[in-house]
């Protein structure tokens, strides 16, 4: 299989043999179930939640974007160059903003809306 082509659940897989770590032993050390850890590895159905991703890329140090197979490079973003690339968590919005429809993303910015009042409003309080 071309590294290119792989994605999420070919990548973790890969990481976790190259550590020679068993399936068990990745989910006792990221402290989330085996069952999790089986299901990521071999289904194309959805990715781990966010704080799951993050424990993940943090536990290789990796990018979540190599996780995801959008980059080859595994090692984690410089900050020499964050200015010329979004960081990994608006890489991640993006991607998701791409699999909504019109109306979910007017919604979507209406959520945004209201979480930027609710930040201007417990600034204020301090």
């Amino acid at each position: 299989m071309s590294v290119i082509s792989m994605g999420f659940k070919e990548r973790l897989k890969e990481l976790r043999t190259k550590k020679g770590l068993t399936q068990e032993a990745l989910a006792a050390s990221l402290d989330i179930p085996e069952s999790t850890i089986r299901r990521l590895e071999s289904s194309d159905e959805g990715l781990p939640r966010r704080e799951r991703l993050e424990r993940i890329a943090d536990f290789f140090g990796v990018k979540i974007d190599y996780l995801l197979g959008r980059t080859n490079d595994p090692s984690p973003s410089d900050t020499s160059d964050n200015k010329s690339q979004p960081d990994e968590l608006t890489s991640i919005l993006y991607h998701k903003w791409d699999k909504l429809d019109e109306r979910r993303r007017k919604q979507a910015l209406k959520l945004i809306d209201i979480l930027e009042q609710e930040a201007d409003e417990e600034n204020n309080k301090e």
